[in-house]
Parts: C-alpha cells; sequence; structure tokens
C-alpha cells in the first residue's frame, strides 16, 4: 500500500483534518477530492449513512480514477425517534451554520428529561478494480443542556460522550480520536485494509 494515494470524498475542513489525523501511518497518502482539482457535488439520496458514503465514494473514485474514501456520520437522539440522523448536517435547515444548528437541536429538547443520544458514522472505500471496503463506529452519549467546548465540529459542543463529563468540543483531539463515532470506525477500517488483498 506504500505509496498508494487514496481520495478523501469530502469538502468538510473539519473531516479532513480529523481523518487525515488518525489515518496517519497507514501506509497510503492521503489527500482531499480538491488537492487534487475535483469539485464535483453528490446528492446524498442515500437512506442510512453507508448508502451515502457509498455514492460519494464511488463518485469520487469514478471521475479521479483512484481509491476513495467517503464517510457519512450523523446524530441520532432518541426522544427525537433518531432524528436528526442522516439529515444531521441540514437539520433546522440547510443556511444553518454549526453553533445555530446546535441551538435549533436544543430548541427542540427544551423540556425533554431523556437526552440519551449516539453518534454514528459509516466509512466506505471504492477502489477502481471494483474492491470495495464499508465500516461503521458509534459513540453513546447524551446531550447537555448548553454547549460547551471550543474543539471539533457540527454537534460536538453539545454530546456528552458516556463516562466522560465533558463534550466532545471540550475534548483533546487525541481523547475524542479515542471514543468518537469517525475514530472508531476509521480502527476498524485500518484493520480491514491492512487484511485485504486488492489494494
Amino acid at each position: 500500500m506504500t505509496n498508494k494515494v487514496f481520495v478523501l470524498a469530502t469538502a468538510n475542513p473539519g473531516k479532513i483534518h480529523e481523518m487525515n489525523r488518525i489515518l496517519t501511518g497507514l501506509g497510503i497518502r492521503v489527500v482531499s477530492r480538491k488537492d487534487i482539482g475535483i469539485d464535483i457535488a453528490v446528492d446524498e439520496t442515500g437512506t442510512t449513512y453507508e448508502e451515502n458514503a457509498l455514492l460519494k465514494a464511488k463518485a469520487i473514485c469514478g471521475v479521479s480514477g483512484l481509491p476513495s474514501i467517503a464517510d457519512d456520520s450523523g446524530l441520532e437522539v432518541s426522544s427525537l425517534g433518531g432524528k436528526p440522523g442522516v439529515f444531521s448536517s441540514t437539520f433546522g435547515g440547510a443556511h444553518l451554520d454549526d453553533e445555530e444548528r446546535c441551538a435549533y437541536l436544543l430548541k427542540e429538547m427544551e423540556n425533554m428529561e431523556q437526552r440519551d443520544a449516539r453518534f454514528v458514522c459509516s466509512i466506505v472505500c471504492v477502489n477502481p478494480n471494483g474492491g470495495i471496503i464499508s465500516v461503521q463506529g458509534e459513540c453513546g452519549g447524551e446531550i447537555a443542556y448548553s454547549p460547551r467546548g471550543k474543539n471539533g465540529f457540527g454537534y460536538d459542543p453539545i454530546f456528552l460522550p458516556h463516562g466522560t463529563g465533558k463534550t466532545m468540543a471540550e475534548l483533546p483531539p487525541e481523547e475524542k480520536n479515542a471514543l468518537s463515532h469517525r475514530g472508531a470506525a476509521l480502527r476498524a477500517f485500518r484493520a480491514r485494509m491492512n487484511n485485504e488483498q486488492m489494494w
């Protein structure tokens, strides 16, 4: 695998930074799609995280001719029936930024004592030779009553992983990666990569 180039099929700078940190040492060089001049929009029409990740990875692989990694993730809140789920990035409206989206979710849960939630992440890698690796990771926790912390992105300031007493946004990157849904999925992905012969 050494010296192979894999493309991250995401334009989210937070995800690029986080995934690069965790994938360091895998024996491959990881670049973003923008690094190689690919600027396409992929409609995330899947009904699951895995379906959306597969759509993105296939699209970028098809354009770049390189193995492509995509992820799709979301926050599932028990008292909201699993919402926002696959619509996490647009919950409350596509025009909202991360801070506004967190505020919208907290407003939806204003009088709810049941705060259980989980982050889920699916990672799919598509090889031009047709090989596909798909893995999933999750992190259980609960929704805080107000935002705390400045690290991370998305819903990190309002998500309290079990056993930490801190939000994701209060954790240092190394501790977050050890606990997070994306960290769990990437560790599973790395293990699969080490055992696959198609790369």
